[in-house]
């Protein structure tokens, strides 16, 4: 899946997660450029590295952003 056509939003709830979780802001930028991309469902997709797991959802011309979590091994 080609994300370049896409504008990334990320939520506000992203970042209190992450603020929660003790993630920097850079881990989720990074998570979103060089992860995997998994897609699941009809409309959502993951980012994936070795330690995050970016979750969203695919609205139109936009991916947004929803939710992190620490990838557990």
């Amino acid at each position: 899946m080609d994300i370049s056509k896409y504008e990334i939003e990320i939520k506000h709830h992203v970042f209190k997660r992450a603020l929660e979780r003790n993630i920097h802001p850079d881990r989720i930028e990074d998570t979103l450029k060089k992860g995997k991309l998994k897609r699941y469902g009809k409309n959502y997709i993951k980012f994936i590295t070795k330690t995050l797991i970016c979750i969203g959802e695919i609205s139109g011309s936009k991916i947004k952003i929803i939710t992190i979590e620490r990838r557990e091994k």
